[in-house]
């Protein structure tokens, strides 16, 4: 059987001597992982960076088998963003956790298309932390785990959302949340909330700690496992950027 699909690659290791397996986020195939032979030798090496944009065939005599995989390269950024390393990092961080979190072989073509929507942010260096933030968002509805960030839990208001039940991810209003604020995540301004005051770049640090907690305690600690390094070290450069601004 087989099957060709544009794809993202989302990592490559090495296999033998010349070969690699290459894991792809197809559009209509979801994650998928196959053979390329001789891709660790080929002049095409940069078509198996990740976050590399390509058209890949998948060929294999039971579905169930690794396969093989012929790639046709596309658009690669990561050229793009080699000097400047929160961009890369930024990359880094949503193709790791797409390559972690998404179930191997089932179909995600919003969690895919928001990825390229997100490449096409970190290309133009427009407003990508905010498209990375948003994405995130995006892949936790895929996974199951969406949170409804638009009305309050616990009076129906849709005014003044300040905080986010770290229980049930849904939106708290300043009001009803103020006694319990310890105990509740912040909702940024970058999703629609009305949280604490702040630079952009602090709200940006908020959204992150809150789509890290439900990622963490919903998709990945029930199967024995953390946030990707790629992602921890995202976060840890924006916390050094909002260290630096609170100093000057």
């Amino acid at each position: 059987m087989d099957w060709t699909d544009q794809a993202i690659v989302l990592g490559a290791r090495k296999q033998g001597e010349g070969s690699l397996i290459v894991t792809l986020l197809t559009r209509t195939q979801g994650r998928q992982r196959g053979l390329v032979r001789g891709g660790a030798k080929s002049r095409q090496r940069g078509a198996y960076e990740p976050g590399t944009l390509v058209t890949a065939t998948w060929r294999a005599r039971l579905e169930e088998h690794l396969g093989h995989l012929t790639i046709d390269p596309g658009t690669s950024y990561v050229a793009g963003l080699l000097d400047d390393p929160l961009r890369l990092g930024c990359l880094e961080a949503a193709v790791s956790l797409a390559e972690l979190t998404l179930p191997e072989r089932e179909p995600h073509p919003a969690a895919f298309d928001g990825l390229v929507r997100l490449l096409g942010h970190l290309d133009r260096d427009d407003g990508y932390a905010a498209a990375h933030l948003h994405w995130e968002l995006e892949l936790l509805t895929e996974l199951g785990y969406g949170l409804d960030l638009t009305v309050c839990a616990v009076t129906g208001t849709t005014d003044d959302l300040a905080w986010v039940s770290p229980r049930t991810g849904r939106a708290v209003s300043r009001a009803a949340g103020f006694a319990y604020r310890d105990k509740l995540l912040t909702l940024p301004r970058l999703l629609g909330g009305q949280g604490r005051e702040g630079s952009d770049i602090e709200d940006l640090l908020d959204g992150l700690t809150l789509t890290a907690s439900f990622l963490e305690r919903q998709a990945l600690a029930p199967r024995g496992q953390g946030l990707p390094p790629a992602r921890t070290r995202y976060v840890d450069r924006i916390g050094r950027l909002v260290a630096i601004s609170r100093s000057t």
